[in-house]
């Protein structure tokens, strides 16, 4: 699937990272067509052909679907042995998982509202929650196993996932990135959680937002947007964004 014409609606201009670029959607602990939309990149990717592509995932790795376990040791072992080419952004789910461990009194209750429990299930933990958990001991046990069963090494890392990603005039940011805002100066609640403006208003300074977070079927291209976020977990499709330097835009996708 291409969307190569719609790349410059209104006079914007092409996207132009400095090489081919792979964007990877919301996960959401889909770990199986993460495996095989993960095979679809590796098959075009020619060794020969120049630098290596970059790979960026768009957060939200975790959450709602029953693989996120999974799907956080495979991204953190891919960013471990590509340094140099893969990366992965902090999705509001990963702000979530964090803030519950860190205050799991306070913040349990939404992050298991919005998908937790199928984390917590995914790492097999002890201490037994529902979606309406109020008993403070018990989040706090089962904060305390969870930060256990991940281990120092893959909390480090959650933690120090950055907001944004560049190369060129493209950025790849979670949710959104306020329009009026130069994209090196966006607040991490808009990056994370969205701003309503974003949708509607064109920016002005020429720069490309490719996003997840909010669920779209198909992927879209429009005004400087590119949004690849297609419901994988709730049984849509998981979709990746190729952006060459040139400007092409293609979407890879697997259900």
């Amino acid at each position: 699937m291409t969307q190569s014409d719609t790349a410059h609606r209104g006079g914007f201009p092409k996207p132009a990272p400095e090489r081919r670029l792979y964007v990877i959607g919301d996960v959401h602990g889909c770990s199986g067509r993460l495996e095989r939309l993960l095979q679809k990149i590796d098959a075009e990717i020619d060794p020969g052909a120049g630098p290596p592509p970059h790979l960026v995932f768009v957060g939200d790795l975790v959450d709602r679907g029953d693989d996120s376990a999974d799907v956080v040791d495979h991204v953190h072992r891919l960013c471990g042995l590509y340094p140099d080419t893969v990366a992965c952004l902090m999705g509001n789910h990963e702000r979530m998982l964090l803030d519950f461990l860190d205050d799991p009194a306070k913040r349990g209750g939404r992050w298991l509202r919005h998908g937790g429990l199928q984390t917590i299930a995914s790492y097999k933990l002890r201490t037994r929650l529902d979606v309406d958990a109020r008993d403070a001991q018990r989040l706090i046990d089962a904060a305390a196993e969870l930060a256990q069963a991940m281990g120092a090494e893959r909390l480090a890392w959650l933690r120090a996932l950055p907001l944004s990603w560049r190369s060129g005039n493209l950025w790849v940011v979670h949710a959104a990135a306020q329009p009026a805002t130069p994209m090196s100066a966006q607040s991490a609640q808009d990056l994370l959680w969205g701003v309503p403006e974003f949708a509607d208003v064109i920016r002005r300074d020429g720069q490309w937002v490719v996003h997840g977070h909010t669920p779209v079927d198909p992927p879209r291209v429009d005004g400087g947007r590119i949004a690849i976020d297609t419901g994988a977990v709730y049984g849509g499709m998981l979709s990746a964004a190729r952006i060459d330097p040139n400007g092409h835009i293609a979407f890879l996708q697997t259900a």
